[in-house]
C-alpha cells in the first residue's frame, strides 16, 4: 500500500479503484495538526488502511514537531491501542484520548 501526502489539501491518502482512503487534517494554530476525519472505501475496509493512514500522520507530526489534536473518533480509538503515540498529542487535548 502506498500512502501519499498532499500537504496543500492537508490529507494523507491511498488510491483505490472505488475512491481514495483518506485522513484529513487542518492546522488550527502554529505547530498543530487537527486530525478531523478518516474514510476508507468499501473495497479496502478490513485491511488496516485507516491504521496505516493514522500511523503516517503521527509519524509526520512527530518528524515535524507538531502536536496532534485528535478530533476524529477513529483516531481517538486508534490511539487507545497505540499509546506510544500519545506523547505527540497536544497536552491541551490529551483528555480526548483517555
Amino acid at each position: 500500500m502506498t500512502i501519499e501526502h498532499d500537504e496543500k489539501e492537508r490529507r494523507f491518502f491511498v488510491r483505490f479503484d472505488d475512491g481514495d482512503a483518506e485522513l484529513v487534517y487542518t492546522e488550527p494554530g502554529p505547530r498543530l495538526m487537527d486530525i478531523q476525519h478518516t474514510f476508507v472505501p468499501e473495497s479496502a475496509r478490513g485491511h488496516h488502511v485507516a491504521d496505516a493512514l493514522a500511523e503516517a500522520a503521527f509519524r509526520f507530526a512527530g518528524e515535524h514537531g507538531l502536536g496532534v489534536v485528535p478530533t476524529c473518533p477513529f483516531v481517538r480509538r486508534w490511539l487507545a491501542g497505540h499509546p506510544e503515540h500519545a506523547r505527540i498529542v497536544d497536552p491541551r487535548y490529551a483528555t480526548r484520548v483517555r
